[in-house]
């Protein structure tokens, strides 16, 4: 098994766990699974199609292990900071809890057990010491269990960070390969030709990005039809082509008032794009001010505007079975500091991928496409 696998089990049964890990550790067994199975595909896989199907599998299973490894972390780092805080809050009454439980539990001596008011309120002050006695044990117990919790979170942070590197290490060797088998691979369908010439005059003349969603049909040279999968019996319920939070919904206005028709979603760095469905890619390249884009077209008159990545795989008039990939995002990995602080769930996503649907010649918001738990 491998060592991000194995961690990921591990931190799937947290120490002590509260109710608000359960998710991470779901989510952390489930990936583990998923990482096992992507490597088994791995070894099977003989071909460069099958070799590329099986990276995209070992990339995502290791983005989503690693997010939930850092998820997992950031629990038991809050759960160790709460247990942390308690403790020293109580550090007077621990002390006089320790010195009680310390006089109960030496040897009595014959003067002790002597009282003012004669054997009655030496029998009173026994049943009193009787029924006080249990609750000390009980909180004696209770804070001994908080004390072992603590050390053993803490155990668990610094064994998961050495796998977290781990983890990192082996996500870029799989990307590399994975960018390796996609040159390798040429056995897949072509539904047209790109002309260069055309292309280059298209974006030159255009301003927008509707103006050169409209000029598509003409930068394509021995065009033939290709039949795709109907997906209008998946509208609202496609994957997102990457994993990552919700950052700007359609049409709200960013930190510059500009607003703009798609969606954007927050990534980890040189986090894996691929198609949410079979589809023609329309155009890869850069385009405006939008960076590096791909646009897929599924099915007539729909098209798939993806923006803002760092490297792109599929190129124009490829036809792309599900969930092929398509490129990787931008950033660095966060190689030199793994570990996630406390605040913030957001931590280690600082990508972002622009996401336009178009009907036609009009912009639909991408949310009526896709589904995400964030709507």
């Amino acid at each position: 098994m491998k060592p991000l696998a194995l961690a990921l089990l591990l931190l799937a049964a947290p120490v002590a766990a509260p109710v608000a890990a359960q998710e991470p550790a779901e989510a952390a067994r489930a990936a583990a699974g998923a990482l096992e199975e992507a490597s088994v595909q791995l070894d099977r896989a003989t071909s460069a199609r099958d070799r590329v199907a099986a990276l995209t599998r070992t990339v995502r299973a290791y983005e989503a292990g690693l997010a939930a490894m850092r998820d997992g972390l950031r629990e038991a780092a809050i759960r160790e900071t709460e247990l942390s805080r308690r403790l020293e809050g109580q550090e007077a009454e621990i002390a006089q809890l320790l010195g009680v439980l310390s006089s109960m539990g030496g040897r009595a001596e014959p003067g002790i057990m002597l009282h003012p008011q004669g054997p009655v309120g030496a029998a009173r002050a026994g049943m009193m010491l009787a029924s006080v006695t249990p609750g000390l044990n009980a909180e004696a117990q209770r804070l001994r269990a908080d004390l072992m919790e603590v050390t053993e979170l803490r155990l668990l942070q610094q064994s998961a960070a050495d796998t977290l590197r781990e983890g990192l290490t082996g996500v870029q060797q799989a990307r590399t390969a994975l960018s390796q088998a996609v040159a390798d691979r040429t056995e897949l369908p072509r539904r047209f030709t790109e002309d260069e010439v055309k292309t280059a005059i298209l974006i030159s003349s255009t301003e927008t990005l509707e103006g050169f969603a409209s000029g598509l049909s003409h930068i394509a040279d021995n065009e033939v039809l290709t039949a795709l999968p109907p997906i209008d019996d998946r509208k609202g319920a496609l994957d997102l082509p990457v994993q990552g939070q919700l950052l700007r919904r359609a049409n709200e206005a960013d930190a510059a008032g500009v607003a703009r028709p798609g969606i954007v979603l927050a990534t980890a760095p040189e986090a894996l794009v691929t198609t949410p469905t079979s589809a023609t890619v329309r155009y890869s390249g850069p385009l405006l001010d939008y960076g590096l884009v791909t646009i897929l077209e599924p099915q007539p008159d729909l098209l798939f505007v993806l923006a803002g990545l760092d490297t792109t795989y599929g190129k124009t008039g490829e036809v792309l079975p599900e969930g092929t990939p398509i490129g990787l995002m931008g950033g660095a990995p966060d190689g030199d500091n793994p570990s996630p602080s406390v605040e913030g769930g957001g931590a280690g996503r600082s990508e972002t991928l622009y996401i336009e649907v178009r009907e036609g010649d009009r912009p639909v918001d991408p949310l009526t496409w896709f589904a995400t738990d964030q709507n």
